[in-house]
């Protein structure tokens, strides 16, 4: 070999080695100095991303095991049938009606006073309480309230078993202070519509003078007024049976002729007590309303006139 063929041999061998340090120089990375693959991008100043390790996860806790429950024993159809009607909401309660309840233990202690006391000690009572003409005239609202304190017949008789329940049912549907208003009114109303008649009558000589001093006392007319304006609060198959089965035996008395003073009375007492129907309606629906709670309206969105908008 000549000169002429190695020299021209060792200038392409340097070429080719000089060629290869450069193309190694461009793919290598600068900052790690390591060398990167041709063709595969993002590999100058890629950092390596550790692995992320994974959470370690608790063992699952098992709950222990308990026993299944022992099965409901079974109702009865009475016990069902009770827990459906509720008997026990026709007696007062401290809480629930408090007017009936604490007038019921007042009526019981006059009621003991009358079956134990010395009977002419009860006379007197019941004279002083009697709400006749010529207590009327003399002292009208204290024998109004004290008539109002004794019963006929005893802790039970019908109209004291009557005030139980009608005043109980009452007094939950508008409230004891209405429900005593509604006794009251019947009370005073049909006394005096009675009795009044009889002072005029002995007035004109229609009557002795000794009927200024019949002794009237008892909260039939009360009792009778307050079923009325109960009847207005039931349902109607059960409404008129009640107005039927009271009115009646109110009619029957008066047929019999027994007291017609007293009948009439219990007569007045009951159309009082239906006359308050728009008046007791009304109070059960707000009572009704208070305990519901107000109904807040729902929030209407009105449009606004490009005026009002940018003001």
């Amino acid at each position: 070999m000549d000169r002429s063929t190695t020299a021209t041999a060792t200038a392409v061998a340097t070429t080719t080695a000089s060629a290869a340090s450069s193309a190694d120089t461009a793919l290598k990375d600068p900052q790690a100095g390591t060398l990167l693959l041709d063709g595969v991008p993002r590999q100058r100043g890629a950092t390596a991303v550790p692995p992320t390790a994974r959470p370690a996860t608790a063992p699952p806790v098992v709950a222990p095991l308990t026993p299944p429950a022992p099965p409901a024993p079974p109702v009865s159809r009475a016990l069902a049938l009770l827990r459906v009607l509720r008997p026990w909401r026709v007696l007062p309660t401290p809480t629930g009606t408090p007017f009936t309840f604490g007038y019921a233990a007042v009526l019981t202690v006059t009621a003991m006073v009358t079956d134990y006391a010395d009977p002419a000690l009860v006379h007197a009572l019941h004279q002083g309480s009697s709400t006749d003409v010529s207590h009327l005239v003399r002292e009208p609202v204290l024998v109004l309230l004290a008539s109002a304190l004794w019963m006929a017949g005893g802790i039970i008789s019908p109209y004291a078993i009557g005030f139980m329940v009608v005043l109980t049912a009452l007094e939950r549907r508008i409230g004891g202070l209405r429900a005593a208003g509604v006794f009251l009114l019947g009370h005073v109303v049909a006394t005096l519509a009675t009795e009044v008649p009889v002072g005029l009558s002995v007035l004109a000589g229609g009557l002795p003078d000794s009927s200024l001093h019949r002794l009237d006392y008892g909260i039939s007319f009360g009792v009778a007024t307050s079923v009325g304006a109960l009847a207005g609060l039931l349902r109607p198959w059960l409404r008129w049976p009640l107005l039927v089965a009271f009115g009646s035996t109110v009619v029957g008395g008066l047929i019999e002729f027994a007291d017609p003073m007293t009948d009439w009375g219990h007569l007045m007492s009951l159309v009082i007590g239906v006359s308050t129907w728009p008046l007791v309606r009304s109070w059960r629906r707000a009572r009704t309303a208070a305990a519901t709670g107000p109904i807040a309206p729902a929030a209407v969105p009105t449009a606004q006139t490009p005026d009002k908008a940018a003001a």
